[in-house]
């Protein structure tokens, strides 16, 4: 797997591509360009990982169960040789899981299900339900559902959860949510809000004018939210 690391020093902002992009378009987007002043200050230090969308979620060739076995494989793979790199390359005690469209979705899910491992989280317009159909948008597992699909739909496995410690984890985490108007998940992301606040878990909800689902936008909220 692929890698590009950005900066020198600061916060450790672990960075998800979009749906099925690669490693490199934070960087070919813009975004790291926008993210200079602070880069170059020694505020923040970007990894951007590369994904396998193209293999898991949206191998729609692939049987669903088969789909979420390949998106455990990636969460391991994070877990067990990503983060300990990160901890390696930067002693910083904050760790950011940041991502756009459906990057925004693995931050924010591998966040939640890991909460102690996390300082923040910066999610921009974001899908938080993989059975959610919106627009052109389809439910991601095709109507499949078990426990994997649950337990990594931050939608349904948060609305539920009572134990004392993992809420005590995210509530200690700052938790920042940006969609536009006009996004075909801003409902979806208003639930998760509603639920967030349920739980008495601290978050922000940005909105912003018009889809604001482009990396023009995402330039403009890169600097604000990370």
């Amino acid at each position: 797997m692929e890698m590009l690391i950005f900066g020198h020093a600061g916060a450790k902002v672990l960075v998800f591509p979009t749906r099925c992009a690669r490693f490199f378009e934070y960087e070919d987007s813009g975004l790291v360009n926008a993210l200079t002043p602070k880069i170059e200050a020694g505020q923040l230090q970007l990894f951007c990982v590369d994904g396998i969308d193209a293999e898991s979620l949206y191998a729609h060739w692939q049987a669903p169960a088969r789909r979420m076995q390949r998106h455990a494989d990636y969460e391991r793979y994070l877990i067990d040789e990503v983060l300990p790199l990160l901890a390696w390359r930067n002693s910083s005690s904050c760790l950011i899981a940041h991502g756009c469209s459906l990057g925004a979705y693995h931050a924010l899910n591998i966040a939640c299900r890991h909460p102690g491992l996390f300082q923040k989280i910066v999610a921009l317009s974001g899908r938080y339900d993989l059975t959610w159909s919106a627009e052109g948008f389809r439910n991601l597992l095709d109507g499949y559902y078990d426990d994997s699909v649950y337990f990594n739909t931050p939608s349904h496995f948060l609305r539920n959860l009572t134990d004392a410690t993992i809420l005590a984890q995210l509530r200690r985490i700052d938790i920042v949510l940006a969609v536009g108007h006009e996004d075909p998940f801003l409902t979806n992301n208003r639930q998760l809000s509603n639920t967030l606040a349920e739980k008495a878990v601290s978050h922000a909800l940005h909105l912003w004018p018009g889809r604001a689902h482009s990396a023009r936008a995402w330039r403009e909220m890169v600097p604000l939210y990370l």
